[in-house]
């Protein structure tokens, strides 16, 4: 008996890669997705683990006290150094106040207080902080060493681009009319069926959300990646970090005794709009002030701060920095890293985030299945067959 040939299929070609790369970097995909998911609302949640924290009873003509005073009066209860100050446009939120014990201390501790009595409510620290740590190595390196952890990720995010678009070619019909197949759960069908129809559904709905996490999350894994997409948009992604620091001019020192509410006056000159205003005090005579404003938080809103660097002695306005200002390669590489967690467009998109990172965890799960329906459904073929030609040999 002549067995036909098969004929080359690139349906059955991406349907192989699809299915091998899947199986391969499954529980990898899953475990990074999965603390993905439950990273995205890590501020939220800790907020609404200790409230009293982090919102303040504002009395009735109440007013803010002078930065200068809440910081002095912190200083001696906590000692340290300082280092910076948040100070929210929302009356009813703590300021947040950095203070650094040493200099082996690089990122310091951040103490909420209350901007009306400058009383201490406490820290930034939460119940919750040691499980999203958690969350957060396991996102970024798998609990392993960084340098290992880190190249795992990256190679299994490639993978996780190839998944999504040959599943994008496999979830697209033969033929255009049976389209509405593939964008709807069958739920009166079979658990087989559902699940199928789950898997190709919801991976096509989050597809545009799950190509930009993946392809943004790639900057933090590979320096080559990172600096072949900055090439490519022409702007350097994190350029932040590397670029020429300003200086303070240091023979104008004493000129001036120019306190944090100044610097918040002048911010607001060049940025004027409601907004939250970070601020980061030079540690040496040279260095400039840094005033990093967001728009105030809403549902809706860009969250991408402008910043301004100004001398710590005369005032003089050294460097401003509008995102809108920016031309759009500009802007897309300086929003990458909230481009990626979700943060960009506020509770909005961190919402559309939790529920596409909930879809990717569930997609080596649901593929996983129909592989596993897939072997069985082949194993009785074969049993079958098996059957037939015993009982024709008899």
């Amino acid at each position: 008996m002549k067995h036909k040939e098969k004929k080359f299929s690139w349906r059955k070609l991406f349907n192989d890669i699809h299915l091998w790369m899947g199986i391969g970097s499954g529980l990898i995909l899953f475990l990074v997705c999965l603390s993905g998911t439950l990273y995205v609302f890590m501020a939220e949640v800790e907020k609404m683990i200790e409230p009293e924290k982090y919102r303040i009873e504002v009395k009735a003509n109440a007013q803010r006290l002078p930065a200068e005073k809440i910081i002095a009066k912190i200083r001696q209860e906590v000692g340290g150094s300082f280092n910076g100050i948040t100070i929210p446009h929302d009356p009813g939120q703590p300021y947040t106040i950095n203070f650094k014990q040493s200099e082996e201390d690089r990122r310091g501790t951040n103490y909420l207080v209350d901007p009306y009595t400058a009383t201490l409510k406490g820290t930034t620290e939460s119940p919750a902080a040691g499980f999203f740590m958690f969350m957060f190595r396991m996102h970024r390196w798998l609990l392993m060493d960084t340098s290992i952890g880190r190249v795992i990720v990256g190679i299994a995010t490639i993978i996780f681009v190839f998944l999504l678009l040959t599943g994008l070619v496999l979830w697209w019909p033969k033929k255009l009319k049976n389209i509405r197949q593939g964008l709807v759960v069958k739920t009166s069908a079979s658990w087989k069926r559902i699940n199928h129809d789950l898997h190709n559904a919801l991976g096509f709905y989050a597809m545009i959300m799950l190509l930009i996490m993946a392809l943004t999350g790639l900057c933090w894994s590979f320096e080559w990646y990172r600096n072949g997409l900055s090439d490519v948009l022409g702007a350097e992604v994190f350029g932040g970090r590397n670029g020429k620091p300003m200086t303070s001019d240091t023979s104008s020192a004493g000129a001036k005794d120019l306190k944090i509410d100044d610097f918040i006056r002048l911010t607001h000159e060049v940025l004027p709009y409601d907004g939250d205003y970070n601020i980061a005090i030079p540690t040496d005579e040279k260095g400039v002030v840094v005033v990093r404003k967001n728009r105030a938080a809403s549902f809706f809103a860009l969250s991408v701060p402008d910043k301004v660097e100004i001398d710590q002695y005369s005032g003089s306005m050294l460097k401003v920095e509008k995102f809108s200002d920016k031309p759009l390669n500009e802007q897309i590489a300086a929003a990458i890293k909230p481009i990626h967690t979700g943060e960009i467009f506020g509770t909005f998109s961190k919402i559309i985030y939790f529920i596409s990172c909930l879809i990717a965890t569930s997609l080596p799960v649901t593929g996983t299945i129909i592989w596993i329906n897939k072997l069985k459904k082949k194993a009785k073929k074969r049993k079958k067959r098996n059957a037939k030609v015993m009982s024709g040999g008899e």
